[in-house]
Formats: structure tokens, C-alpha cells, sequence
């Protein structure tokens, strides 16, 4: 079972402060455990060689019959048990112990009758020595890696700062914003050696204005085929108006209308792509609004006429009521012309749903959004509707998503447009 880390956890800097931090408390782990065994043993090394030396001649002298030096005698109180038993099996030893509170350094060895000579030296300087050195190894590891983390953090910021930026300006341009760069001074300044975050920034530049190219090719020549079109559809359709009654002038007259709607689709397309829509703000009931909107599909020839209309709370928004009709009766359009009966477009609050019937939207358009010239499923059109009712509503300021009403549910098509709403509030209720 994995232990769920909070967010700030998993970022770069508290992953280099950690490394660090650990690296650096082996390091002066490993670093004073190494001068503490050393000093250590030379200082004990110093002691016992003083203590044997001092056992040495407390030896002779015990010898010779003189008097032993203070601090020397025959089965001195204190001495440790281990190093009388060694000294009485013949053999010489040392041993450090704490001799009435204070620390004492042991040398023993054999004496006649069985008994240990043994020499008692203080030991205490050595004991404060040893223990200044580890204060001192505590203290200059703790500066250590304070001082290298403040190090650490400094340059590690310097390099998430730029990391941040980059993702930054990566949001920026996957929201549309293509004249976004990151504009790194390391790619800017050839005497400062490029570094990988400066060939990230570097990359993602270079992507960013390919992509604007391709982008903007690709909208000069949509606005420029829409453009162009327009003069011969017009005279076209003046053409077909004068041709004699009857059903072959009825499918020109179609053909050229759906060719003049395709051009007009293309023309608008063109100018959302821009971005340099403007808006014309009112306060606009949206009940009303719906009503007006299915008028409008009706009278255009699509069968508006079987479009409910459902306000479950009225709401009176601040919206561009040109653009809003336009993206309700896309949507209301698309519903009749690629589902079934009944349509329903229900008002609730400022959020506004259209439902179909039908078999629903393809998967693709659920998660990824309308695409231009892509239908599915043997449905005709060119996928301009959504994708117009989509940047639309990107205009507006509202969110539209697209769904599938589950089959225990009825099934069919749904599409929100959720608006802000305004202060005022219309008075609830049915259409």
C-alpha cells in the first residue's frame, strides 16, 4: 500500500532539498566517524603508551625494593576485575574506566605472590579532548549542510524558476495564445553555454512558431477560398434565380445554397480563428431567447417545429445575443439533422441544454471536441455547426461540452452551454 504524498511533495525542489540534505548527512556521517576513530586511537594509542611506560618502571622499581611512585600499586582499589585477572595470569594489559567519577586510564601487570601491579593515570584531558573533537564534528557538519543546502536551494530555484516559466508559456500555448515564447537568455546569449532547460525552452519556441506558421497558413488560405468564392456564388445564385420553374432549377437553387452556407461557415470559422472577435454585451432573458431561437431554426427550413422548449428557472444573462442565437440554433439544427425526435431545449438557471434523441454523438466529439470536415457513422455535413457553436461560446465566455444520455436513460445527444448570470432574474417557470 502506497502512502499518498501531498502535492508540494513532489516537486523538484523538495526532491533536490532531500537529496542534498541526505547526501550531506552521509557525507559528514561517514567524514566524522572516520576523524573520531582516528583521533580516538591516537589519543588512547598516547595514554597507554604512558600507562605502560609508567608500568615499566613502577615494575623495577617494585623489583629494586623502592618505594612505588603515587598512583602505583599492589591490588589497587578500582582496579577492573578483567585487567587483575590478566595480570595474574602473567600478562600485561591496559584498560580505561571511570575511577571514583573520574575517567582513568589502567595499565596492570604481574607482581610476586599472584598479586597485580597496576598504575593509574588521569584520564580526563584525553576524555574532554576526544569529546570537543565530536562537538566540533556536530557543529561544523550542522554549518555544512546548512550551508550547502542554502547553496543547493539557490541553484536548484534558479533552475525551477526557468522550469515553471517554460510550463508556463507550454499553458499558454495550448490555450490558444501562439505568440507565447519563452524567450530563455541562455538561447539568447551565444557566450553562455546552453544548458538542458535552455534546450527545452529552446525546443518548445521553436514548436510554438512552427506551429503558429502552420496555423496561420492554414486560416489565410481558409478566409482566402472562402473570399473567392463569394463573387461566383453570387452570380451563381442570381443564375439560378432566373432559371425557369421546375424540379431541376429546385436542386441547383438547393445546391447553390448549401454551397453559399458552406462559404459563409468558412468565412466565420476564419474570423474565430483570429481571436479578434468582438462582443456587443446586453442582458438578454434567456426563456425568450430560446423561443426566438427555435423561430429562427423553423423558419430556415430545418424542423424547428418539433423542438420543445423547457425553463425550469429563467435567468436573464449579460451576452451577445447574436452570437448566443447562433450557437443555440447550431446546436438545435445539428440535433434535428443528425438525431431524432423529440428535441429538447431546456433553460435552467443560466445553464442551457439541447437533447436529442437520436443515437448520440461519436466518441471522438465527446472527448475531444468537434472537429471541422470529420463526421462519423454515415452522417452528412462538413462539422462546421459544432465547431462554430464551440468558438462561439469561447467568445462568449461560456463552457460548452458535449455528452451521450446513457440508454437507461433514453439515450440521444446533450450539449450544456453554461453562461454567467446577471443580477436580474426573470420570473420562473415554463415557456
Amino acid at each position: 500500500m502506497r502512502v499518498a504524498l501531498p502535492g508540494w511533495a513532489g516537486t523538484l525542489a523538495v526532491k533536490a532539498a532531500l537529496f542534498i540534505t541526505v547526501m550531506c548527512c552521509a557525507l559528514a556521517a561517514l567524514l566524522g566517524v572516520l576523524v573520531h576513530v582516528s583521533v580516538t586511537h591516537q589519543t588512547v594509542d598516547q595514554a597507554r603508551d604512558r600507562a605502560l611506560s609508567g608500568l615499566v618502571e613502577a615494575t623495577a622499581a617494585y623489583e629494586a625494593g623502592d618505594a612505588l611512585r603515587p598512583h602505583t600499586g599492589i591490588d589497587p582499589e578500582g582496579l577492573p576485575e578483567s585487567l587483575r585477572a590478566l595480570a595474574r595470569a602473567g600478562d600485561r594489559g591496559t584498560m580505561v574506566t571511570d575511577h571514583d567519577g573520574v575517567p582513568t586510564m589502567w595499565a596492570a601487570g604481574p607482581a610476586d605472590g599472584g598479586h597485580a601491579l597496576a598504575v593509574a593515570l588521569d584520564y580526563s584531558q584525553s576524555a574532554r579532548t576526544i569529546d570537543g573533537l565530536d562537538r566540533a564534528i556536530l557543529w561544523s557538519s550542522g554549518l555544512a549542510i546548512g550551508a550547502t543546502l542554502l547553496v543547493g536551494a539557490f541553484a536548484v530555484t534558479r533552475v525551477t524558476r526557468r522550469l515553471h516559466a517554460t510550463a508556463q508559456v507550454a499553458r499558454r500555448i495550448s490555450a490558444g495564445d501562439l505568440d507565447a515564447r519563452v524567450g530563455d537568455a541562455r538561447t539568447q546569449d551565444p557566450s553562455r553555454p546552453p544548458d538542458e532547460v535552455a534546450a527545452v525552452a529552446a525546443a518548445l519556441d521553436t514548436m510554438a512558431a512552427s506551429l503558429q506558421r502552420k496555423l496561420l497558413s492554414e486560416q489565410r488560405f481558409t478566409a482566402d477560398v472562402a473570399h473567392e468564392l463569394r463573387t461566383p456564388l453570387t452570380g451563381l445564385h442570381a443564375a439560378a434565380e432566373l432559371l425557369p420553374p421546375g424540379r431541376p432549377t429546385e436542386l441547383v437553387r438547393d445546391r447553390v445554397a448549401a454551397l453559399r452556407t458552406l462559404t459563409e461557415d468558412l468565412l466565420e470559422i476564419s474570423r474565430l480563428d483570429t481571436g479578434k472577435e468582438r462582443l456587443e454585451v446586453d442582458t438578454e432573458a434567456l426563456g425568450a431567447l430560446a423561443e426566438r431561437v427555435v423561430r429562427i431554426v423553423r423558419a430556415s427550413g430545418t424542423a424547428g417545429a418539433d423542438t420543445a422548449i423547457v425553463v425550469v428557472r429563467d435567468a436573464r444573462v449579460d451576452t451577445d445575443r447574436r452570437r448566443l442565437e447562433r450557437v443555440l440554433g447550431n446546436l438545435v439544427a445539428n440535433a434535428h439533422r443528425h438525431g431524432r425526435t423529440p428535441v429538447t431545449l431546456t433553460v435552467d438557471g443560466p445553464v442551457v441544454t439541447v437533447r436529442d434523441h437520436g443515437d448520440g454523438y461519436p466518441e471522438y466529439l465527446v472527448e475531444h471536441g468537434p472537429q471541422r470536415f470529420r463526421t462519423e457513422g454515415g452522417a452528412t455535413g462538413h462539422g462546421l455547426g459544432l465547431t462554430i457553436a464551440l468558438g462561439q461560446a469561447e467568445v462568449l465566455g461560456a463552457r460548452l461540452t458535449f455528452a451521450n444520455v446513457p440508454e437507461s436513460e433514453g439515450g440521444g445527444a446533450l450539449a450544456t452551454l453554461a453562461l454567467a448570470e446577471s443580477r436580474g432574474l426573470a420570473t420562473n417557470g415554463p415557456a
